[in-house]
C-alpha cells in the first residue's frame, strides 16, 4: 500500500492510499443466488461478472474491480477513485487533488484507526 499526503486547492492536507484486496480476499460466493465460483453447472453462459450492476455501501459501483481503489481522507470525509490512476504515487499535488476532485465521495461508518485507539472498552 502507498501513502500520500498533499495539499489541495484550498491548503487542507489531504491523505491519500490505496487499496488492493488480495485475491483470498475477493468475492468468490454470489450472495443473490447462493452459487460458488466453483460450481459447475450447465448454466454457464448466466454469469454477471461482466454487468454486475449490484452496489454495495459506499458507492461501490466503482468499486467491483478486483484492480483496487484509491482513498483520499480529510478528518470525516473520505472520496474513491477506481481504477487506480498509474503513477499516482509521484504525480504532482495538483494532479492528486484533480484526481480527488473526481473521486466518489463515501459515507463512513466505521471509526478511523485513530478514533478506535481513542475509545473506552
Amino acid at each position: 500500500m502507498a501513502f500520500r499526503t498533499f495539499l489541495d486547492r484550498a491548503g487542507s492536507e489531504w491523505q491519500a492510499f490505496d487499496v488492493v484486496p488480495r485475491k483470498e480476499e475477493r468475492r468468490h460466493y454470489d450472495r443473490r443466488s447462493g452459487h460458488h465460483e466453483d460450481q459447475n453447472d450447465s448454466v454457464e453462459d448466466d454469469r454477471r461478472d461482466e454487468l454486475d450492476r449490484r452496489l454495495t455501501v459506499g458507492g461501490g459501483a466503482l468499486l467491483g474491480s478486483s484492480q483496487g481503489w484509491l482513498v483520499f481522507e480529510l478528518g470525516d470525509e473520505r472520496r474513491r477513485l477506481s481504477p487506480i490512476p498509474p503513477g499516482w504515487e509521484k504525480c504532482s499535488d495538483q494532479e492528486l487533488d484533480a484526481y480527488r476532485e473526481s473521486a466518489q465521495q463515501v459515507r463512513i461508518d466505521a471509526p478511523t484507526l485513530a478514533e478506535s485507539a481513542t475509545r473506552d472498552p
